[in-house]
């Protein structure tokens, strides 16, 4: 498998320790043309995103704004509290306001048609940069191997909600099999995701 063999996003490219923090909890790290991993979850962890609606909803606002900031969208995955995507900055302090214009027009959105404004949809969101190969796929799997670790679906290619059929139908099946084979997710963790295990109403909608 060739290095990066996804998007044309010129390499991987992993940076040192000079960074720019912002003062918040989580603790975010913004890096200029840089390779991240991201997970955010619902207010409380409520299903506010189990019906069919919302994902596709919360999918185009995520892609909206990733690509008016110039963002490279890699893997994602949308359940009914907390969504996971990977993805490539271009400036990195652009980051904040790209998650937080996802979130509000969303939440704006859901809240206009639900008559409840004012109502909080979301919580916190952590990032992590991505520092190595590895590291790239493997959160690149992990992402896709999503849906079946929650119980959703016991195949990957069933859960319309991911980048997994995607990839399947451009890469291949064989070339899904091989990033699995040498990067496995068997005893991978992410720590914020696994609050969720066991918590999420297994449903499709």
């Amino acid at each position: 498998m060739n290095s990066l063999d996804l998007a044309h996003p010129s390499g991987f490219h992993f940076q040192g320790k000079e960074h720019l923090k912002k003062r918040h909890h989580p603790i975010h790290i913004y890096l200029d043309d840089q390779l991240y991993f991201l997970t955010a979850h619902t207010y409380r962890n409520q299903y506010q995103l189990q019906e069919k609606f919302h994902k596709e909803r919360l999918l185009d606002k995520i892609k909206e704004f990733l690509h008016d900031f110039n963002f490279s969208l890699y893997a994602w995955v949308i359940l009914s509290s907390h969504y996971h995507i990977q993805f490539k900055t271009s400036k990195g302090k652009a980051l904040a306001k790209v998650i937080g214009k996802i979130h509000t027009s969303y939440s704006f959105e859901m809240n206009k048609l639900d008559n409840k404004r004012g109502r909080k949809i979301w919580q916190n969101y952590w990032d992590w940069c991505i520092r190595s190969e590895k590291d790239f796929w493997t959160h690149f799997n992990y992402i896709h191997h999503n849906p079946l670790k929650h119980g959703y679906v016991q195949k990957m290619e069933d859960y319309e909600f991911s980048s997994y059929r995607h990839w399947l139908n451009k890469k291949g099946d064989e070339w899904m099999k091989s990033v699995f084979e040498q990067y496995p997710v068997i005893d991978f963790t992410i720590e914020h995701d696994e609050f969720y295990v066991g918590r999420i109403q297994h449903t499709n909608k």
